[in-house]
């Protein structure tokens, strides 16, 4: 773009963001090494860790959904839980439960998995509504209340659940509230390999899981020093026009029944800033927003009753449609 999205900047604040190219280069070479021939789908989950949001992971069975959360989760070295959502799954099996200690005749709170850093919520859609709100505190505020006692979730937290494709399910599925699917950050797609990728697959897989071999490559306090950085990566004045336009525009279009939220425009601001960031770059460009625009908006949207056209092509056209403000 030939827009200067630097004006009006900071020009004597550098972010340092050349300080999180190394750990991120690293995290991204571990996860490849389990997940092949997907980068774009491996920038946007450390785009998402980095810019502290959660991340949505939907696609057909057998194609790696949980293979990617898996190794986000080891090559950073904290605690990671893993939840396998059910119909009878509850509530307190996610947030934790107080219990009566009979010899010290008083009551003990015992965590449940979400005091993680990393939370994987296998087959979120297989859980009730009850259960999957059960993640909304903590998912917005990175907080579990319980029995009227707050307690604060330890940085980084992120929630990265797996869920088949809604049209795909079958009895014994709820498909995720626009509340739920709004605290997700994004949302992405793995898909099939390519031929190659699948070859490549079947000599790394056919023996062990590569999973086996994968060791933590950061840590906790690297990766909130990364998280800081970001939060100092400039957005102009007219990135942030234009992100409000590309988010209003979902809201005004005839294709679509619901548009996104408020919080999809900080969401899409927020993605941007790490986007940016792992390029190099302290400051954003229209293009980050642009790339980013499918996966942060899409599956907050509800098509038209008459819509032909599913969400995330409706995005796509707006990115087109909608121009870049200029100055002045």
């Amino acid at each position: 773009m030939s827009l200067d999205t630097r004006v009006d900047g900071p020009a004597d604040s550098p972010v340092g963001v050349s300080g999180l190219l190394a750990p991120a280069h690293r995290i991204r070479s571990a996860i490849e090494t389990v997940i092949t021939g997907k980068p774009e789908v491996v920038r946007i989950a450390l785009t998402v860790l980095l810019a502290e949001g959660h991340l949505l992971i939907e696609d057909v069975p057998g194609v790696g959904k949980t293979m990617l959360a898996k190794a986000l989760g080891r090559a950073v070295d904290c605690a990671v839980s893993r939840v396998q959502f059910t119909p009878d799954l509850l509530p307190s099996d996610i947030t934790g439960v107080s219990v009566y200690h009979q010899q010290r005749r008083e009551f003990e709170f015992r965590p449940g998995p979400v005091f993680a850093n990393i939370v994987l919520g296998d087959e979120i859609n297989r859980a009730s509504p009850k259960t999957q709100s059960a993640l909304l505190e903590c998912m917005e505020e990175g907080q579990v209340s319980v029995d009227g006692v707050t307690r604060r979730l330890e940085r980084p937290f992120m929630v990265i659940a797996t869920q088949n494709p809604v049209d795909t399910e079958v009895e014994g599925t709820y498909p995720l509230p626009e509340a739920q699917r709004d605290r997700f950050m994004a949302r992405v797609s793995v898909g099939y390999p390519d031929p190659r990728a699948e070859l490549d697959m079947i000599d790394a897989h056919s023996v062990r899981s590569p999973l086996d071999r994968l060791a933590p490559v950061t840590t906790v306090a690297e990766v909130n020093s990364m998280i800081e950085r970001v939060r100092r990566v400039h957005v102009a004045p007219v990135i942030k026009r234009y992100a409000l336009d590309l988010v209003t525009a979902t809201r005004t279009t005839p294709a679509l029944l619901l548009g996104a939220s408020p919080r999809a425009t900080l969401h899409l601001v927020r993605a941007a800033r790490a986007y940016a960031a792992l390029d190099g770059r302290d400051y954003v460009l229209p293009d980050d927003l642009q790339a980013l625009a499918v996966p942060v908006l899409a599956h907050r949207l509800l098509p038209g009753a008459a819509a032909h056209r599913s969400p995330a092509d409706v995005v796509g056209e707006l990115v087109a449609d909608v121009p870049i403000p200029t100055h002045g």
